[in-house]
């Protein structure tokens, strides 16, 4: 079966240059295009996209609203990979927050389109290393801010970890994984770190996104910082 895209910008060269690309690889289908937020909504609701490409900056309602109401909505099973050509954090961590599964500019090339597409779509999230590290240093960055701050201070408020009755679902394994997953390491160094299977570390990955409700594994590191289960280094 044929993953299906929708392709979401502004500029029409691009969204063809986009469906070019992506309807000349085998098992990926572009089922429909849209060139703002409400039309890629509307796309989504008629169309049930597996991937939806978003732009951020476009006319009336951008990227990232649109993003942040198409994985809100339990209806949709649509993942959302935004591609930008801004290499800024802030949009990077607004598409995160928002529920986007991955982030790729708009320079990369063909091949890492195609690449990030059939990532998303098998729910995996797409950063590339370099960029998953930034997300570590920052979140981690954020919660060392936040623990140094006075408990009255505003920096302290809303930033300290925050209780979650969910972490005591895991078991000590998942929580383990949870940990080296906050380290950055992928499935085959978490393996080899706890001399399991690949196979294994998969599953219990799997596990612990489920009982704690989050998208994929680039949210489990945010989770881990803000909810205490790793420590910044001070």
């Amino acid at each position: 079966m044929s993953i299906r895209v929708l392709v979401v910008d502004d500029q029409s060269l691009v969204r063809g240059g986009f469906r070019t690309i992506l309807d000349s690889e085998d098992g990926i289908e572009v089922v429909g295009e849209a060139a703002n937020g409400e039309e890629a909504i509307d796309a989504v609701a008629a169309l049930s996209p597996d991937v939806v490409c978003m732009d951020v900056q476009m006319p009336g309602m951008d990227g990232l609203e649109a993003t942040r109401r198409i994985t809100a909505d339990e209806a949709s099973a649509a993942a959302v990979l935004v591609l930008t050509t801004f290499n800024r954090e802030d949009y990077l961590f607004a598409a995160l927050e928002a529920g986007a599964s991955g982030f790729l500019l708009k320079n990369s090339s063909p091949e890492q389109l195609i690449e990030a597409v059939q990532v998303v779509a098998r729910g995996d999230a797409l950063l590339s290393p370099d960029v998953t590290r930034r997300v570590i240093e920052a979140v981690a960055s954020r919660a060392g801010r936040a623990s140094a701050a006075p408990a009255d201070s505003a920096e302290s408020t809303g930033s300290e970890p925050k209780p979650s009755p969910e972490l005591d679902t895991l078991t000590d394994r998942e929580r383990e994984v949870l940990e080296q997953l906050a380290a950055g390491l992928s499935n085959a160094e978490i393996a080899e770190r706890l001399w399991v299977g690949e196979a294994t570390v998969k599953t219990h990955v799997s596990k612990v996104l489920m009982k704690l409700g989050l998208r994929d594994r680039v949210h489990a590191v945010v989770y881990a910082y803000e909810h205490g289960v790793v420590r910044a280094r001070r």
